[in-house]
């Protein structure tokens, strides 16, 4: 289809009905003019199903373009909810820690600290092991 909204079948389906009609003995013309006719109207038949055919091939290319789109959306969402969950782990036990509590009995540890912070790197590194083997990463 171009700027102007022309579009190939609209120009060559419509004349199906026409050349049939003058091509009838009954059209009232002679039988020279009816016979090169019935050739135009062959020739019509051939062009309106190679439009037809191409209007096909078009809608499979479209179709084919917009499925591998999705896909790559597909991808880039995965990659994009893994990155946030491994942002989420060390930012929720990072919020808990922050709040500020005093009855928290591994703040009176002194293996505390390293202890949350092995724990967040433990969970970052399984995540992204699992995300990696399920092809997420």
């Amino acid at each position: 289809m171009t700027g102007n909204g022309w579009r190939a079948d609209r120009s060559v389906i419509p004349l199906a009905l026409p050349l049939q009609t003058l091509t009838r003995p009954e059209s009232g013309l002679n039988k020279e003019v009816r016979r090169y006719l019935r050739d135009v109207t062959d020739h019509h038949t051939t062009a309106a199903e190679r439009v037809h055919d191409f209007d096909d091939a078009l809608s499979a290319l479209i179709s084919a373009t917009l499925a591998r789109i999705a896909v790559r959306q597909n991808t880039d969402m995965r990659k994009i909810s893994a990155l946030v969950a491994l942002a989420a782990v060390p930012t929720m036990i990072a919020g808990i820690y922050g709040m500020n509590f005093e009855h928290m009995p591994e703040l009176e540890q002194v293996r505390g600290y390293p202890t949350v912070l092995a724990v967040m790197v433990l969970t970052c590194s399984g995540l992204v092991v699992m995300f990696r083997r399920n092809g997420w990463l």
